[in-house]
């Protein structure tokens, strides 16, 4: 687990600077590539945590994030069908979606940074 944890977090941290820097280098749809590139990456380390148990207790901050992804990828669903749920979901996600991007990444830091640790270490 410690191993997939700390990859995890440094693809999630590379894939978001490489696509920051390609879409500040040529402006055009390198966004929209990396929204999808970035957000796959984290749908699929969530999948990996939810089918292992890692950190998805009831009210953890990791549980709270794939409720919420839930819910945004339900909206998105529902938005494909009904038209004026397509504008209020996808247009507002365009804009929110590199900030939970970075958040999930938060929250994989926190776990390998501060969770993973021994407790005697954090008495230092």
């Amino acid at each position: 687990m410690k191993s997939f944890k700390k990859i995890d977090l440094w693809i999630s941290v590379i894939l978001i600077i490489f696509f920051t820097t390609i879409n500040l280098i040529r402006p055009n749809d390198s966004f929209i590539i990396g929204y999808f590139v970035v957000g796959g990456w984290q749908v699929i380390s969530m999948l990996v945590h939810t089918l292992n148990g890692w950190f998805c207790a009831n009210g953890s901050k990791r549980y709270n994030y794939h409720w919420i992804v839930v819910i945004t990828i339900i909206l998105g669903l529902l938005g494909i069908a009904i038209y004026p749920v397509f504008l209020f979901i996808f247009l507002p996600l365009l804009f929110i979606a590199p900030v939970m991007a970075v958040w999930y990444t938060w929250i994989c830091y926190q776990e390998v940074h501060v969770k993973m640790k021994r407790p005697l270490s954090l008495l230092k």
